[in-house]
């Protein structure tokens, strides 16, 4: 004890202790977050520079002009893309929106510009420039043991205010618009749950677990498929609208039996 002692008044005992509580905290740090030697261990991304020069080049050639020469983006014409990520580019572009055809509005989905290895290429390019969500993978979308059922429940929570009940759009405020879902492929549907195109707020996985997002895309690429009990559905545009239409022909019907009763009741007058 008197050995801890003189060593505890020493003037550099504080200095250990300090060194000693940093290194306690590291190393509690590093098991909470995964950082042990399994993860150093953990092989490093590929990087395929060769594609990332052809995203460059195609980047010039079709983007620059808006976007600027280094994504940098120009005030009142076209946002900065650094850290936007693969994810984005390859949803704006695979979906048409992007090349824009005009600049100072929303874009609508077109046939894309570009194939799929040249938006690749050029998401690549941007994803090299600040990181941000990488375009998801085959298993990410795979309907294989997702659950439709809360599928469907985290779109009527999260989605169908904008984009209707079963995905077929519907006008928004200010005169925007959310488009319709019927042509989205899975990849894309997942896209824009990571990115929030447009007015579409983004859906992180911390609001949505990667598991929840692949129940969405399954709910949504499944009821395209799914029979109308109802019989003809007027697209699915929502009971409201399909309501309308059926109080409108009861209308003109009514009209019409109005008239032939009337027509009918002229001809008899006549004869008498």
């Amino acid at each position: 004890m008197s050995w801890i002692t003189s060593r505890r008044r020493h003037p550099a005992a504080g200095y250990a202790i300090l060194f000693l509580g940093l290194l306690l905290v590291g190393a509690l740090y590093a098991s909470i977050t995964g950082g042990g030697a399994g993860a150093a261990a953990a092989p490093p991304a590929t990087v395929d520079s060769a594609q990332i020069s052809q995203g460059h080049t195609i980047f010039l050639q079709d983007c620059a002009t808006c976007h600027g020469t280094g994504a940098q983006g120009q005030p009142g014409v076209a946002p900065g893309l650094i850290g936007v990520g693969a994810a984005a580019v390859d949803f704006q572009v695979s979906t048409g929106r992007m090349p824009a055809a005009e600049l100072g509005s929303e874009n609508p989905r077109k046939p894309p510009v570009l194939n799929t290895a040249e938006t690749h290429a050029v998401a690549a390019y941007i994803a090299s420039l600040g990181g941000g969500p990488s375009i998801p993978g085959a298993a990410q979308v795979s309907e294989s043991g997702a659950n439709v059922g809360l599928g469907q429940q985290l779109f009527v929570a999260d989605c169908a205010q904008c984009h209707n009940f079963v995905g077929a759009g519907g006008a928004l405020t200010y005169g925007k618009f959310a488009p319709a879902l019927t042509q989205a492929t899975p990849t894309q549907i997942y896209e824009a749950m990571l990115t929030g195109p447009e007015a579409m707020p983004v859906f992180n996985d911390a609001t949505l677990t990667p598991d929840q997002k692949r129940d969405v895309v399954a709910y949504v690429t499944g009821v395209r498929s799914e029979a109308n009990p109802g019989g003809f559905s007027l697209g699915r545009i929502g009971p409201t609208t399909e309501g309308l239409v059926a109080f409108l022909g009861l209308l003109l019907f009514m009209v019409l039996v109005a008239i032939w009763i009337t027509a009918k009741h002229g001809k008899t007058k006549t004869h008498e």
